[in-house]
């Protein structure tokens, strides 16, 4: 008879009470962990947690396009600054007649290059310097031991990863070596000292363990 009422079958009432107690169980196990969750005093947050910016790779070396470019009045030479808590060199333009001024004008001339603040692309790259801006070399004087510059701060007041640089740079230069060793000193009359840079020095400048010749004769 048409609208006559037609029980369901028995299967279609089985299923449907197995998937009403399969959502209740799932159900009850999100509970159970939402309660043991505040009963151990972890709580829940909907919010994403920032844990913090990945560490940064410094690569301590600049690309081909962002080396200095120096007029033809100029040379390169290198200059050690400061990248990754290490000495590492980088090509510097200073004057070309530097050199032929004798030992003061090429010390001058590194020491403007070695004290100036890195431009944009080293920076990028992670380099930086220590040396003070206000930083002077001076000429030796009497009675002083030969190749003898003579700073405007005492060696020993800079900071060691300024003295490392200067000392460093310094020792790149024929012409500024003495007997092997650098030799400074500063405007007091403390006798000058010969220092030397070693591989210690560059890889770790912050750690003052430059060594000196106490008598570099």
């Amino acid at each position: 008879m048409t609208g006559a009422f037609r029980p369901e079958p028995r299967a279609s009432r089985t299923a449907r009470a197995r998937r009403r107690r399969a959502a209740v169980s799932v159900l009850g196990a999100a509970l159970a962990a939402v309660t043991l969750a505040s009963g151990c005093g972890i709580r829940t947050t909907s919010v994403p947690v920032d844990a913090g910016a990945a560490p940064s790779r410094v690569p301590c070396k600049l690309p081909s396009a962002d080396v200095t470019t120096r007029s033809p009045d100029s040379v390169a030479a290198p200059v050690y600054l400061v990248c990754a808590s290490q000495l590492v060199t980088v090509d510097r333009p200073v004057p070309a007649d530097a050199s032929r001024s004798g030992a003061l004008g090429a010390a001058r001339a590194l020491l403007d290059q070695v004290r100036q603040a890195p431009p944009e692309s080293e920076r990028r790259a992670g380099f930086s310097t220590a040396v003070p801006a206000e930083l002077r070399v001076e000429p030796s004087r009497p009675g002083d031991p030969a190749g003898t510059l003579r700073l405007s701060s005492q060696p020993e007041d800079l900071s060691e990863e300024a003295l490392a640089q200067l000392v460093c740079t310094y020792a790149e230069n024929e012409a500024l070596v003495t007997k092997g060793s650098v030799v400074l000193g500063g405007p007091g009359k403390y006798p000058p000292r010969g220092y030397l840079c070693t591989s210690q020095t560059k890889a770790r400048p912050q750690d003052g363990t430059m060594p000196d010749v106490l008598d570099p004769g």
